[in-house]
């Protein structure tokens, strides 16, 4: 029995009709995947953190983008006044020699990715790969004296760029690539602390997951007694972190490898930008309480004073996110 057509809603805008439609194609996963391995067997050690643009705090690719788009764009433009081919060509020449960088910084990022996000991105990618092809069409016209061919090819390749742009878009805005799943966290999570459960309901060394205001929240308690708590969401794609390994004082995410340090939720390692919200911690009466932790060093110090002065019911150290390791 055949499969009927999805067919269009009625008022629906064609174009994301069509990207819906993308993001749902499966016939590329085959070459999704050979890519995808391909791209993660590259021997980048570190240098796949600073393509990710983890050192940036977001990703590095849609700023690199802006050498090659602002090159072509000032080459079309110069295209419109006679006499001005050298200058063009010269900024078609540009253009080419960023792509390259910034289309391996697109890669890195493409394959730590959703598959429907691959999906669009394989999209993306081959529509910028075939502005390429016009543009180094377009500059070899020119290096032979074929001005009107390479204008040309020019505006072609610039209408393949718009193109791909579109998509990039898409991949940014309508299915979040790239950024930061865990930054409603702290407009979400209500002042004050929250009891989260007895001590012996978090086994030493193993991450746990609860809940404060709908929020996940990741905890660990280590063998000397600190406890920790971060939002549990990934914040590089909102990955399970209570599905993750604990060692050394941090957590890895089970989807792609970002590895947080438990204490403050740092990203020690990509592709996640952003570090996890961290929760300072308490225990009162046998239970955990955990509250967000605040960035301004005058919370902090108020924090402590507060602290201090509610009694011997609590532990200090715990209450400042530390356990007993002071």
């Amino acid at each position: 029995m055949s499969a009927t057509p999805r067919r269009r809603p009625i008022g629906q805008n064609r174009v994301l009709w069509l990207l819906d439609r993308l993001e749902r194609e499966p016939r590329a996963d085959a070459v999704i995947d050979l890519l995808r391995r391909g791209v993660r067997a590259l021997p980048l050690g570190r240098g796949r953190d600073l393509l990710h643009g983890r050192w940036l705090g977001h990703p590095v690719h849609p700023l690199m983008v802006q050498v090659p788009i602002g090159s072509w764009l000032s080459a079309a433009v110069l295209d419109l006044r006679p006499g001005r081919s050298r200058e063009s060509a010269m900024l078609v020449g540009v253009g080419l020699a960023a792509a390259a960088p910034t289309a391996l910084a697109g890669w890195v990022d493409w394959a730590d990715l959703h598959r429907q996000q691959q999906r669009v991105g394989l999209a993306h990618a081959l529509s910028n790969l075939t502005a390429v092809g016009l543009y180094a069409a377009s500059l070899t016209c020119r290096v032979k004296g074929r001005e009107a061919a390479g204008r040309a090819y020019g505006y072609l390749g610039l209408t393949a760029v718009g193109a791909g742009g579109m998509l990039g878009g898409h991949l940014a805005y309508r299915q979040a690539s790239g950024a930061n799943h865990a930054e409603e966290v702290p407009h979400v999570v209500t002042e004050g602390w929250h009891r989260i459960g007895t001590v012996g309901e978090f086994p030493a060394g193993q991450p746990v997951r609860r809940s404060v205001d709908d929020v996940p929240v990741l905890v660990v308690r280590e063998p000397g007694g600190a406890i920790h708590a971060l939002a549990e969401r990934c914040s590089h794609l909102a990955g399970p972190l209570s599905e993750g390994t604990v060692a050394d004082g941090c957590v890895r995410c089970p989807w792609h490898g970002s590895v947080f340090r438990l204490a403050d939720g740092w990203n020690v390692r990509g592709p996640a930008t952003a570090p996890q919200p961290a929760f300072e911690t308490r225990i009162t009466d046998g239970h955990v309480e955990v509250r967000l932790r605040h960035e301004d060093e005058g919370d902090h110090e108020e924090n402590d004073r507060e602290l201090v002065g509610q009694g011997s019911g609590k532990r200090p150290g715990a209450a400042r996110g530390h356990g007993d390791s002071d």
